[in-house]
């Protein structure tokens, strides 16, 4: 297993044989507006991409994308996903990624792909009102590796990991929130109890939008067990 950090969420993994691309998020530095009702008014993606956006989707054999909130799935992504390559997506996202002129396949509860298990899992968005609004968001697992999504750590997230019992978590990890209503991502504790539960521990989704204020550095000082890759990163699991 392979594991290469583009930015933020956007991940490609190399697994059982196959190339994918998960979370794309393609836009220039700075292309979009920061996102409302947050402290650090900055524009988006507040990082550049590590490599050339057409080299990010050269070569994949298919996309995975958790939900279409724009951190995960831009204009960009939009514009460069090849046709051709099926896109994995959870139900309610499928009609509006097939008007693209993707091949979007939605995932209802488990599928089986040319060798790779993908099976869909429950995630939370925030959690009380933030949670309902911010909804519909899902996790994957592939074979044995736990593909967490925009979620904290709640009932759902813990469920999961005892029936699947993955080998690897990639979990994003930014410690993103708005003005009120707590975390919508996961934090330093929500890590640390993904970590006692996971051998593998892969944090993203840090250090690439405005409302996402959890450092790289401050995660790897509370949580060291956990990896923690720059942007351009390739991990060997």
């Amino acid at each position: 297993m392979r594991v290469t950090l583009v930015r933020s969420a956007t991940v490609i993994l190399e697994l059982a044989g196959k190339r994918l691309l998960l979370d794309p998020m393609l836009d220039d530095a700075g292309a979009r507006p920061p996102i409302e009702n947050t402290e650090n008014q900055v524009r988006n993606p507040t990082a550049p991409l590590p490599m050339r956006a057409e080299d990010v989707v050269r070569g994949i054999d298919a996309v995975l994308v958790t939900h279409r909130h724009r951190d995960h799935f831009d204009t960009r992504a939009e514009e460069l996903l090849p046709r051709a390559v099926p896109l994995f997506c959870q139900p309610e996202d499928e009609d509006a990624l097939r008007a693209l002129g993707l091949d979007a396949r939605s995932v209802t509860e488990e599928l089986d792909w040319d060798g790779l298990h993908i099976t869909r899992t429950p995630a939370s968005h925030g959690t009380g009102r933030i949670a309902e609004l911010l909804a519909p968001v899902s996790g994957f697992v592939l074979d044995d590796l736990y593909l967490a999504g925009d979620t904290v750590w709640y009932e759902g997230v813990a469920e999961t990991i005892d029936r699947h019992r993955p080998r690897v978590a990639v979990v994003n990890a930014g410690g993103a929130a708005f003005l009120e209503g707590g975390l919508i991502v996961m934090g330093i504790d929500d890590v640390r109890e993904v970590a006692a539960r996971v051998p593998t521990v892969v944090a993203v989704h840090m250090e690439a939008l405005n409302h996402c204020y959890l450092t790289r550095a401050e995660l790897r000082a509370a949580v060291p067990s956990v990896l923690v890759p720059e942007d351009g990163e390739t991990l060997e699991l």
